[in-house]
């Protein structure tokens, strides 16, 4: 994600005297497959390609095509187009990792990353979204019955795509290429703008995690604590899968910008670990993305019930619950109609 120029930090440098475009006197030639770790990160970035592309594109298919469109199939489609898209750009980085050097010019530099962090947004804020729309279901079903509709849900799609776009800008205008030592690199420029080094870094993390986070874990708190509080709730399952949707957005993206923070101040921190954190951090940051469709729509309920089916008619299932699971633990205390759409 941060560039994926893993093995070079200093690509953030302000040395003013540098000459990044004088001729080198060597051919660089790639090490990738001689570096174990390297190579690790090379087939789990594949491996995430794979399973993150066909999972996601068959959530497009099944709740974009083959199934009526409601508050649900909305949030899972627009959750899925963000991740496949995503998914989608992975083999420029496995390219990228491989060769060591950047071969697809100058536009492909800048609209690679600016689309990567365009999904990244859109990404962490549609899991932000089906959180606050799950609590407020669970919370609130009156409401939620009469005022959740498909057409809001579009348009609140539509805005977080929009704030994404903005957020994504800067890789767009930062982004540059040059020869470096025989390769040639693609980068963040920030030479000339020392300061937008670290208030890029801090509006990523900010928007892009601690705020998510907050409004991700105090939902499924709020949840939890009502389900805990209806004695007729005897499954565990709910608190399960709500505390591993939790940890997964935890554990895929706080390496990540935990790095990237250390880096605004990588003298303190030696050239390795900073190399190594960015690596790892970034391949658990794109796993995030075919770990989704896992948690958000393979883990609905009753889905072990259905396995004697196609795994269409099981996505087609689990998909179109619309607010079966969470209802069966409320409807017995709840005058409503426990049609609310609250699935978990």
């Amino acid at each position: 994600m941060e560039d994926f120029l893993y093995e070079d930090y200093a690509n953030y440098t302000y040395d003013e005297d540098a000459a990044p475009h004088e001729e080198p006197v060597f051919q660089h030639r790639s090490a990738c497959t001689r570096d174990a770790l390297c190579v690790s990160l090379l087939v789990i970035t594949a491996a995430v390609f794979v399973l993150g592309f066909c999972g996601n594109g068959l959530v497009i298919w099944i709740s974009g095509f083959k199934m009526k469109k409601t508050v649900n199939t909305t949030w899972y489609l627009s959750l899925a187009i963000s991740d496949f898209i995503f998914c989608a750009f992975l083999p420029f980085s496995v390219a990228y990792m491989f060769m060591e050097r950047w071969i697809f010019g100058y536009f492909l530099c800048k609209f690679f990353s600016s689309v990567l962090f365009l999904n990244m947004f859109s990404s962490i804020f549609l899991l932000a979204i089906i959180s606050v729309d799950r609590c407020v279901s669970v919370v609130f079903p009156v409401w939620a019955q009469n005022h959740r509709t498909v057409r809001k849900a579009s348009v609140i799609v539509a805005l977080a795509w929009l704030l994404a776009v903005g957020l994504s800008l800067p890789s767009a205008v930062f982004r540059d290429v040059q020869n470096q030592m025989g390769r040639t690199v693609c980068y963040n420029n920030y030479t000339s703008h020392r300061q937008s080094h670290q208030i890029v870094v801090l509006s990523r993390f900010v928007a892009g995690f601690v705020v998510p986070f907050f409004v991700i874990s105090v939902c499924y708190s709020v949840i939890i604590l009502k389900l805990r509080g209806n004695r007729m709730t005897k499954s565990s399952k709910p608190f399960k899968v709500m505390t591993a949707l939790i940890a997964t957005f935890f554990v895929c993206w706080l390496p990540y910008h935990v790095f990237v923070l250390l880096e605004l101040n990588h003298q303190r921190y030696g050239r390795y670990v900073l190399s190594v954190g960015l690596q790892v951090g970034t391949c658990l940051a794109a796993a995030n993305s075919f770990l989704n469709p896992v948690l958000y729509v393979f883990m609905g309920n009753d889905f072990q019930q259905r396995c004697k089916s196609s795994l269409l008619s099981k996505m087609e299932n689990a998909l179109g619950e619309d607010g079966r699971t969470t209802s069966r633990y409320l409807s017995r205390s709840s005058s409503v109609d426990a049609r609310a759409s609250t699935h978990i």
